[in-house]
């Protein structure tokens, strides 16, 4: 479910074709770099797509986790290309609203009427859920930045999923502290139905190297694009987390289009890491600044 304003989308779409756009051009590709289109997993977001598609079909509950960046939105971007006609993925991505909003946004979800009061609501969606089932299909919510979520919300979804057919599958991507919550006593009811849960770790080098590899296969770039010292300085700066990567190499690739090269040096990559928001001293230097210090 998309769930962004109109205006922003219409922008960020703009932006990014713009950008690819220019890339594609340059390098002489078809295909976006980079790109979540045609998603290639890791092995370790392998493993936990595969176990999350087992419980895709035999229901439950289940938590991926992880550090902003870690690639739990790959994840559930699978989950959501790589579903079959017998699967409805259904996602809400807007966390920090009542019971009463959430339900609405579900229902918007499952193209049913979302006028009413909640108890109209939960009982559309769940007639909606049985009659989804009697076609042999299999339903998967999914919840994004689950950890947003008040508790009780999410406490009262469970009730009502409870109503819905035994291979229903709810799925919550979050932050670590969405376990933490959960393990409080007071919430045993929920934490007790957990059926599945992983944490999306930091990537390591060979993983990095793997990814960029990967992703430059994917669009039919070659390996020499990025030399190995650059693929040594992006595995140093992006700390592990697969979103720093992507963006890293993405800008790298805008600043070889700028220079008018081909070839993605180490001198390309620090005119991408020169920006303040790479830099982790940026805070210190605009503290000392504002004070007169040089």
């Amino acid at each position: 479910m998309q769930t962004e304003n109109s205006n922003a989308v219409h922008e960020n779409r703009r932006r990014k074709t713009y950008d690819t756009g220019v890339i594609r051009a340059w390098f002489g590709i078809d295909q976006d770099p980079f790109s979540l289109e045609n998603i290639v997993l890791l092995k370790q977001q392998q493993d936990v797509y595969d176990t999350l598609k087992v419980h895709c079909n035999q229901g439950g509950l289940c938590i991926v986790m992880g550090e902003p960046g870690t690639g739990k939105s790959v994840i559930k971007e699978a989950l959501r290309q790589k579903a079959d006609k017998r699967m409805v993925v259904v996602s809400v991505n807007r966390t920090m609203h009542t019971y009463s909003n959430t339900l609405k946004i579900l229902c918007n979800a499952f193209s049913i009427d979302q006028n009413g009061q909640h108890v109209s609501c939960e009982k559309r969606l769940i007639e909606q859920a049985y009659a989804l089932n009697r076609e042999g299909k299999s339903i998967v919510t999914i919840i994004d930045e689950a950890h947003l979520l008040d508790i009780e919300v999410l406490r009262k979804l469970r009730l009502m999923f409870e109503e819905f057919p035994k291979n229903h599958n709810l799925i919550l991507f979050g932050q670590t502290e969405l376990l933490s919550r959960m393990s409080l006593k007071v919430n045993d009811d929920i934490k007790s139905r957990i059926t599945f849960s992983a944490v999306m770790l930091k990537l390591v080098s060979d993983d990095i190297q793997e990814f960029i590899m990967a992703q430059l296969d994917k669009c039919g770039l070659g390996h020499n694009i990025f030399t190995e010292d650059a693929i040594a300085l992006i595995t140093r700066s992006s700390d592990g987390i697969l979103r720093r990567i992507r963006n890293l190499a993405l800008s790298s690739m805008l600043e070889a289009v700028r220079a008018r090269t081909k070839s993605i040096g180490i001198e390309i990559i620090n005119k991408v890491l020169i920006q303040p928001h790479w830099r982790n001293d940026f805070d210190m230097f605009t503290e000392n600044k504002q004070m007169g210090v040089r």
